[in-house]
């Protein structure tokens, strides 16, 4: 017997064949185990992940929104457009306008002025004239002062014969006249058809100067044209005319109401 027959072996014993094949089984197992996983996960992060995004479809009635959207907003700027355009039309209408106003206060204020001096300068040549129609009256005038003869002394005779008639808006005789018709009716006497009115009458014949009146002249007062008053001049610085209703046909001196001026129509 050897002498280390009773020493214990420090040799791990052995183990069994099957105890070894179960764990080499569980082994195998749990290896396979990590290896389906990691297949799986290498599977899982390489297929890439789509996503699928449903765009809207566009229905018809939806299509003709936009489309009136689109025409309404192409609209809007038309009138805009318009609307500007129109403004600046209206600007450059009232600068126009502007000016326009200006330049016609500016010639309306030389036409006034003219005005004024046309009118200045008539009264000063009435005044001189009335003033020699005063001397006249007092007995030292060019006026004539001759007694009136033919037709001139005719037309006197009737006119004084209707001293003291009564004054009448449209009179023509016989008792009663009105300025016109007074000196119509006398100048139909000697066969002279004078028109109705002052205004008219004023206008016939040849206009003579105040200084240089004869017996028979007719006398108006305003402008010729547009005279208000008509007379007869009877010479002597006198005339005679149907004045008012307060007075009737009258005879007055040249100074009690001087004329614008006269006509001749003998």
């Amino acid at each position: 017997m050897s002498h280390t027959a009773h020493i214990r072996s420090h040799r791990k014993p052995r183990r069994s064949a099957s105890n070894i094949a179960m764990r080499a089984g569980v082994a195998s197992g749990v290896l396979g185990t990590l290896a389906v996983a990691t297949a799986a996960g290498s599977a899982n992060a390489a297929e890439p992940v789509t996503q699928t995004l449903e765009l809207p479809v566009f229905t018809g009635d939806l299509a003709a929104q936009v489309a009136q959207s689109a025409q309404a907003t192409q609209q809007a700027a038309a009138n805009y457009q318009l609307e500007a355009e129109r403004d600046a039309a209206a600007a450059a209408a009232a600068k126009e306008a502007k000016k326009d106003l200006a330049a016609a206060k500016k010639a309306e204020a030389k036409k006034k002025a003219e005005e004024a001096r046309v009118a200045a300068a008539e009264a000063a040549s009435r005044n001189a004239e009335r003033t020699t129609l005063a001397t006249s009256a007092n007995g030292s005038s060019s006026t004539s002062t001759s007694t009136a003869t033919g037709s001139a002394a005719a037309v006197i005779a009737f006119v004084k014969a209707q001293i003291g008639d009564a004054y009448v808006s449209g009179g023509t005789g016989p008792n009663s006249w009105d300025c016109s018709g007074l000196v119509q009716a006398a100048f139909r006497q000697v066969g002279i058809d004078l028109p109705r009115v002052s205004q008219d009458q004023s206008t016939r014949g040849t206009q003579v100067s105040l200084s240089n009146l004869q017996p028979g002249d007719i006398l108006y007062w305003g402008s010729a044209g547009s005279a208000y008053h008509v007379a007869v001049y009877v010479g002597d610085g006198m005339f005679v005319g149907a004045q008012n209703p307060s007075t009737g046909v009258v005879e007055r001196p040249l100074s009690y109401d001087p004329p614008t001026g006269a006509v001749r129509v003998l």
